[in-house]
């Protein structure tokens, strides 16, 4: 369950990459990642969620969790970029989820089918 501290730590993300998006490429990993552009940083998401998809199946076959939780954080940063690069945050993300509390997956899922 998440706490304030988990809270935290996406606030402290969120200020972090929005300070080094105007940093100097050489310097900082992010601001390379927005200097090479939004193409990039969705490359790297598609990496970073292909590693995911191999650790879960090493972690189900073998309970090498660790490496399925690093990957997984690899994953949400990357995607934290990608939110940063077109001025979103994590806020926003948090907020939709909570919206879908009470919820059931089917149910939210045929409210966003019929929106389309």
């Amino acid at each position: 369950m998440s706490n304030s501290s988990d809270l935290d730590t996406l606030q402290q993300l969120d200020a972090t990459l929005a300070q080094r998006r105007n940093a100097d490429p050489a310097e900082s990993y992010v601001a390379s990642l927005h200097h090479k552009g939004l193409n990039k940083i969705l490359e790297k998401i598609g990496e970073e969620a292909t590693e995911v998809i191999l650790a879960a199946k090493d972690a189900e076959r073998s309970r090498q969790r660790d490496e399925l939780v690093g990957e997984v954080a690899d994953l949400w940063f990357h995607s934290l970029v990608m939110l940063s690069h077109l001025d979103l945050s994590s806020t926003e993300v948090l907020a939709c989820l909570r919206q879908r509390f009470g919820l059931s997956g089917l149910a939210e899922k045929a409210a966003r089918t019929q929106q389309d």
